[in-house]
């Protein structure tokens, strides 16, 4: 049968296709096999990727005891932590695009017969999954896995603990060798950040996408667990060439809610509610808002994980893991059993035959005993957000839940933040922070920093804070985020005055500006046309070409 890596291997016109393969000592039996093509992510600035290197050849190994050829390439990856709270972040979400644009070209360049994606973290997954969609070549992912948490005395603690010690510091909670003694042990080695944040909710539900195999999400990077996940990884992607088993037959509309219950589930990054709609979109599947706040009504919550609760992504590991919360959930008729996987079978006959099930109950509960009975995301619109809002409900505060106050109102991360660390943010003040979002930030950057500063300050649970750019997944609070159409789109929040009321009902899935529709109109109507804040370079094209947030921040296709 032909083999799409024969357009570059095969027949007397590629004599000289296979003379360059023979020139990095490539031979005749090798070029005879599928080729696949390895997508590597790793560098050093990375802690989640700083092991892909390990982990891709037991990959290739995998490969080569199943039949195939590996042949491995890289592209980029920003670290958001690094790139937090500067103009650094900016460049994030963006680059979810160009690494599904990098991917597409290597694989397109050269035609390789199925591909292995590796990453561990934020932007880089998604846009690994949007190449995958994008190409429906067989794929499939992997990724380095979660840190373990640190250890501060007597606590387990992640990355996010870290940003909120900056705000304990500010306020005299904690002093500058507790500071210290924070930075360094909170993040002890490889692996993505401890916590249920973006890249592990990514990479968790990955396996509910059934883009990739069991315990893929929550294996540590440092077990070898996550070792004999690569290798059988190497060994499935040649299997699912074999079969022809494509992206597109796996990424369906069912496939999709079962990976927003199980997000639901978990209390994932809110992120998922760009990321999801996205890889839904690339995928030619209608995902919207909607669906994520459908689901949340119907999924409960099971687990506690930070920065909602006090375990960590290896707690869910030895709890079950994700087959565990989707054993769960099919027990309640809650996810589509019958949808295929990259395991070779459907996700109902590959729980069956890995005995799926709950191993600590402390972690994940069971269905008919959650930690909340509605879903860790909710979907707030109203007439600030009229096309949606985002909010990690399982990570806010009861008596946050409901709240009016008086919006403080900034125009960017940098001039919230001063005025947090100024001491000049009141208890029950609504914090706004405007044109900050896919073309007004541009680049819709994460504001861990702010966040983390207010609940370091004790204030999370008296002070809320509404954008229209987004939160990393260590966040936690009343913290509104994708707020959409955003300000720099027109949208009802570029109307927002210092001392408005704003209305925030979580329960009641709502966001309101306590203001005459026809006053807000009659703001809009008098703003001068937005400025961009960025007229050359990669970010000016994206922010030209850039949707909404609620449409998952994507390109036209």
């Amino acid at each position: 049968m032909a083999k799409r890596s024969d357009l570059m291997t095969r027949g007397v016109e590629r004599t000289p296709h296979r003379s360059l393969f023979r020139a990095e000592g490539f031979t005749d039996w090798e070029l005879e096999r599928p080729i696949i093509g390895i997508a590597n992510s790793f560098s050093e600035i990375i802690p989640g990727h700083m092991h892909l290197g390990r982990l891709v050849e037991a990959v290739k190994a995998g490969i080569y005891s199943a039949g195939g050829t590996p042949v491995e390439f890289n592209t980029i990856g920003v670290c958001d932590g690094i790139a937090m709270n500067h103009e650094g972040m900016k460049y994030s979400l963006p680059s979810r695009e160009l690494i599904a644009d990098s991917i597409e070209i290597m694989a397109m360049a050269h035609p390789f017969d199925g591909l292995v994606l590796m990453a561990s973290c934020d932007k880089i997954v998604p846009g690994m999954l949007i190449a995958a969609a994008r190409l429906n070549i067989p794929s499939i992912f992997l990724s380095g896995g979660p840190m373990l948490p640190g250890r501060v005395g007597d606590r387990e603690v992640g990355l996010d603990k870290v940003f909120e010690a900056v705000g304990q510091f500010q306020s005299g909670r904690i002093t500058e060798e507790e500071l210290r003694l924070m930075e360094c042990d909170a993040c002890p080695g490889i692996g993505s950040c401890a916590g249920m944040f973006t890249a592990n909710t990514m990479n968790n539900l990955s396996e509910a996408l059934g883009m990739a195999l069991p315990f893929n999400g929550s294996a540590p990077g440092v077990y070898s667990h996550r070792v004999w996940l690569a290798k059988e990884t190497g060994r499935k992607i040649v299997e699912l060439v074999s079969r022809g088993i494509r992206p597109r037959q796996i990424l369906t509309r069912e496939a999709f809610f079962n990976a927003v219950a199980v997000d639901m589930a978990l209390g994932g990054s809110t992120n998922t509610a760009l990321h999801l709609p996205a890889l839904a979109y690339y995928a030619d599947v209608d995902l919207t808002l909607r669906d994520f706040d459908t689901l949340s009504e119907k999924v409960p919550h099971l687990t506690s994980i930070a920065p909602a609760g006090p375990h960590h992504v290896v707690d869910l590991y030895h709890a079950g893991g994700v087959p565990a919360i989707l054993t769960e959930l099919r027990r309640k008729g809650l996810i589509d059993a019958g949808q295929m996987t990259v395991y070779g079978k459907t996700l109902g006959k590959m729980l069956e035959e890995i005995g799926a099930g709950i191993r600590d109950p402390q972690v994940i509960r069971p269905v008919d005993r959650p930690v909340h009975v509605t879903g860790g995301l909710a979907v707030l619109t109203g007439n600030l957000a009229p096309n949606g809002a985002i909010v990690k409900q399982a990570a806010v505060a009861e008596e946050m839940l409901r709240h009016t106050g008086p919006a403080r109102v900034f125009h960017s991360e940098e001039e919230a933040f001063e005025a947090i660390m100024g001491g000049r943010i009141r208890k029950g003040d609504v914090v706004v922070i405007r044109y900050e979002g896919p073309r007004g930030g541009p680049g819709m950057r994460e504001m861990l920093s702010p966040t983390s500063a207010l609940a370091g300050m004790g204030l999370d649970k008296e002070v809320a804070l509404i954008t229209d750019g987004r939160f990393s997944g260590a966040s936690r609070g009343a913290s509104i985020g994708h707020i959409s159409p955003e300000a720099a789109a027109g949208g009802p929040l570029a109307a927002v005055r210092d001392g408005d009321l704003i209305e925030i009902d979580i329960p009641s899935r709502r966001l309101t500006l306590r203001l005459p529709e026809e006053e807000i109109k009659r703001r809009l109507s008098g703003l001068p046309p937005f400025e961009p804040k960025v007229r050359s370079g990669y970010l000016a094209r994206y922010a030209r070409m850039v949707s909404s947030a609620d449409l998952g921040a994507v390109l036209p296709k």
